[in-house]
This record gives C-alpha cells, structure tokens and sequence, in this order.
C-alpha cells in the first residue's frame, strides 16, 4: 500500500484510515493489533512534520527525543525527562539498549551521520549514504526493546535531499508522528550542512499497526476532520546547523537539570531561539516547577506564530499530563485555532 500527503495530518487520516478498516488482527507480546502489512507513507512536504489537531504538547516531546538523539547518548535519565514511559524499556535503569544516539553518531566507533555528510560532499549522486540503526546483534538475544528502524538512505538529486527510513515495525499512534517528526528534522539538518533544498521524505514500515486500545481515539481524529496544511515549520536558516545545535544541546541540558538561561546573551538567529523558547517553555511547565508567569513571558517572545497552538494547548492543560505520565498518545480535541477542512485531495493511497 502507498499513502501519499502533504501534511502529517493528513498522512495520519489516511493511515488511521485504512488500519480501522483492516480486518487483519495480530496478536502480539505487547497486545492485539490491527495491522497494514508492506506500507510506504510519503510526506511531500517534509517541514509539514506537526499535527495541528493536538494540544497536549506533542512537539515537546517530540524534541526531547530529537534531543536525545542529537546528544549522542542512550541515556534513560535524558529521555524520561520528556517520556517518562521509556523507564519501561530500560534493561538496567540506566540506559535504553536501542536508543538512537549512539547509533546514529558512534556505532562500534563510527559517527554515521559525519559518514553519509562526507560521502554526499565528495560524490553527490552516490547511493551508498545509508544509516544502519538495526544490527544484527539484536535478534541475537532476547531484549526489552530494540530499533524499529532499520536504516535510513539519503538520496541526493536535482539540489534536493531525499531521506527514505525503512522500519521493520511502527505504532501508527505512538511512534509515527514522533518519528517522522524527528526523521525528517535530521533530513533538514543533513540538507542545511549540504547547503541544497529539502526533497521528499518517504517512510516505509514492515509492519504498520494500531493497537485496539487506541482505536477509539483512532476514530475521534478522523471524526474531527483533517486539519489546514498553511502552517509548516519554518525552514532551518542557511549555514551549517552543527553550532546553534550544539549550543541549544547546552541549553537543554541546564534546563533539564533546573538551571536557568538567558537566550539574550546567546545571541541564536529566531529559528533556533525559538527552539530553545519551546525548550524553555517545557521547563516552566513541567512537573513540580510550573510557573505562570514565566511561561506568559516565553509566550510572547516567540518569533514565529505557528508554534503558538502547542503553547496555548499546553498552558490550558496545566498540568502537562501528556508527558509527565508518558502518554505518548495523540490528543483530538477540537481544534480551538483552526477548523476542520475538507478531505486533501493530494493524499492518496
């Protein structure tokens, strides 16, 4: 099956789509299934990469676990910090075996990221600019948890940077929206450091599935209509990514930990400032340190506009359960900033 959109909202309401149909049941370790089995999902518009449905915060979790990626680490203290239901992944409480971090950038001492940027600098038509994440190693025992994905290929044409992610299994309701949210984030990355356009990005899943307790909620996002496609991200500025990057890895890392930052004296271009606004939007707003006033203040000093439905969603809910207790779930209510649309005739199976 092919499932082709513009937007992730509309990608997510054909996919939810088809698996509520799917009579094909899958009894699993982790619960019954329905499943879509051999499915490519093409997002034409990779910067289109949030749900303008929800309000439960998702783009905050979304980039914690960007983050975590980028920070080079497996680490459970990091990650739990914005989903706290990776604790039941962790083997020794200390780390996640399959975290992606060290995979991308030190898997058995090679960074592959750095690999793939050097490999399309020298030879830009090359096919061989493949991130491995699964390894064979992993089937080899009997583990908790492991990747579900197994490689992701950057393909360079005509100036654009494709990105293709290959997964041998995906949760349409948990994992999708956060991995095309971080996929197509490092895609952007990769074609920043590249200097050239951003391509398509294409996502296919071995094993496509929804798990029966989230059918109903499954079904309320389709009920509440597809969403507007206005709104994408704004694209990354020009120039090499890697050094707001590693500041904004510093700025998180103090606030995880309770520190405060003065983005004033950073001075981040407003892309990356507004980043590290949402960062410091969910520490004002999580756990036990919520402050009204502080959050207000982070408001009001965002650059771009789009973001500010996650803001407002997040401030209404107070007490940001979606993250402090792990719901990595998507939340349908109705929109409160945009009315649902027609049906995007641009998505297609």
């Amino acid at each position: 099956m092919y499932i082709r959109a513009n937007t992730l909202d509309d990608l997510l309401f054909e996919v939810f789509t088809e698996l509520i149909r799917s009579k094909i049941q899958i009894r699993t370790s982790r619960g019954i299934t329905r499943e879509l089995a051999g499915v490519l999902l093409e997002l034409g518009s990779p910067r289109a990469r949030l749900s303008r449905s929800e309000v439960k915060g998702k783009i905050f979790s979304g980039l914690g676990e960007l983050f975590w990626y980028l920070s080079r680490s497996n680490s459970l203290h990091f990650i739990k910090y914005y989903l706290r239901r990776y604790e039941e992944d962790s083997e020794d409480g200390a780390t996640i075996y399959g975290g992606y971090g060290t995979r991308l950038f030190d898997a058995r001492g090679h960074n592959q990221i750095d690999n793939i940027i050097n490999l399309l600098r020298q030879k830009p038509t090359s096919r061989r600019a493949v991130i491995q994440l699964f390894d064979a190693s992993d089937i080899a025992k009997s583990r908790k948890e492991i990747p579900c994905t197994c490689t992701i290929q950057f393909l360079l044409r005509d100036n654009l940077l494709n990105m293709y992610t290959t997964m041998r299994s995906n949760d349409s309701y948990i994992g999708l929206p956060h991995d095309i949210f971080a996929f197509t984030m490092l895609q952007e990355i990769v074609a920043k450091t590249l200097d050239c356009g951003l391509g398509t990005y294409k996502h296919f899943v071995g094993s496509l599935h929804l798990y029966e307790p989230d059918l109903d909620s499954a079904q309320g996002y389709i009920n509440e209509g597809l969403q507007p496609t206005t709104a994408p991200m704004p694209a990354m500025p020009r120039g090499d990514p890697w050094k707001p990057i590693a500041g904004l890895l510093e700025i998180e890392k103090a606030l995880r930990e309770g520190h405060q930052v003065n983005l004033a004296e950073l001075h981040l271009k407003p892309y990356w400032a507004d980043i590290a606004r949402l960062l410091q939007f969910f520490a004002a707003s999580h756990g036990e340190r919520k402050d009204a006033i502080e959050m207000k203040r982070i408001k009001a000093e965002m650059h771009s506009d789009v973001y500010q439905m996650y803001i407002d969603g997040r401030m209404q809910a107070g007490s940001a359960i979606a993250s402090d207790q792990g719901d990595l779930g998507l939340d349908w209510p109705q929109n409160p900033v945009n009315p649902p649309r027609k049906r995007d005739r641009n998505a297609r199976k």
